[in-house]
């Protein structure tokens, strides 16, 4: 019998979020506490998870590497760190601006190792955008430091938990602006990514999306709002021209039920509180986000950086969990689909 050839895991960066937040808390449990099937190496001080680890009474291991081709296999009680110096020591629960350049370096050398191929995904706890800004840089969130780095022209925001998965049309609009950005294009551009997305990253042959309407009772045949019939119904008409497999446009009132739920792979909103309450209504904690359209892989939490829980114990580590497993399952999937 001949021995097959061992077939190497994903190499996963881990962004070590902003310094004085939970981030390096949270990495820390999780990987003290979790055997993950993959090569997991993240991208911090070492200093402060040592410091860290020890305000919160973590026993771990902390090996510092000189380039990520370096990381084994993860074993659970041992960190893999790239080292990237702060400016200044943090202090858990004290925001300090001097650090943000050391945020904005963890992201951009994680962007880098992962277009370069040297990391196959990456996952991001929580920055604070606060203080990012504060340094005279606009930093308006992972999404769209990710999405100018890999100078992609679209992506999409998509959260998951294990029950169900929704995306979004538009993002951080405010309400008054929606109904003009939903358009053909801009509906035509989110479902085939989508689409693409959900075959190449998560292994899915033919995606079923259901997709919601814009207007209560998706405009009540054009009583409650013409939008449905003038541009949703039309758009979803020659997408599935195209072969795609498109339940809608739908109520959101009804779409987010059993009924219609447990036959479909991804719920498509119009708008980010459309869908999004629903998902985090049923599994805030144990949600990541998402960002698809990009040639990389990247996942997050589903939560901001907690500043006074920093240093307690008291911060949960289940998002970060649920999001550095979808990257090892989106990484394997995607080896398979470029096979």
């Amino acid at each position: 019998m001949v021995n097959q050839p061992h077939k190497a895991s994903p190499i996963i960066a881990i962004t070590s979020g902003e310094p004085a937040g939970i981030g390096p808390d949270i990495i820390l449990s999780a990987l003290s506490e979790t055997q993950f099937e993959a090569r997991l190496v993240v991208l911090a001080d070492p200093q402060l998870l040592a410091d860290r680890a020890l305000a919160l009474g973590i026993e771990i291991n902390i090996a510092c590497l000189e380039e990520a081709s370096q990381v084994g296999e993860h074993q659970q009680g041992t960190v893999c760190v790239l080292p990237i110096p702060l400016a200044t020591p943090a202090k858990a629960g004290e925001l300090d601006v001097a650090n943000a350049p050391y945020v904005l370096d963890t992201l951009r050398q994680a962007g880098e190792g992962c277009i370069a191929g040297r990391f196959d995904a990456i996952v991001t706890p929580p920055v604070h955008k606060g203080v990012l800004c504060d340094t005279g840089v606009h930093f308006s969130g992972h999404t769209e430091f990710f999405q100018a780095q890999c100078q992609s022209p679209h992506v999409v925001m998509m959260l998951a938990t294990e029950a169900m998965k929704v995306a979004l049309v538009t993002t951080h609009l405010p309400l008054k602006d929606v109904s003009d950005a939903i358009t053909e294009q801009s509906i035509s551009r989110v479902v085939r990514a989508l689409h693409q997305d959900l075959q190449a990253r998560f292994g899915i042959a033919h995606p079923r999306i259901l997709v919601c309407g814009l207007n209560p009772h998706a405009g009540e045949d054009g009583h409650l709002g013409k939008e449905e019939i003038e541009v949703i119904t039309p758009t979803l008409d020659a997408l599935r021209q195209e072969g795609l497999d498109l339940i809608g446009p739908l109520p959101a009132d009804t779409l987010f039920t059993p009924k219609y739920l447990d036959h479909a792979d991804c719920a498509l909103a119009m708008y980010h509180d459309q869908g999004l309450p629903v998902l985090k209504y049923s599994g805030f904690g144990n949600a990541v986000n998402i960002t698809l359209g990009l040639p990389i892989i990247r996942t997050s939490v589903d939560h901001g950086t907690a500043i006074d829980l920093a240093g307690t114990g008291k911060a949960h580590n289940g998002s970060l969990k649920v999001a550095i497993q979808h990257a090892i399952n989106m990484a394997n999937n995607a080896k398979k689909f470029s096979k």
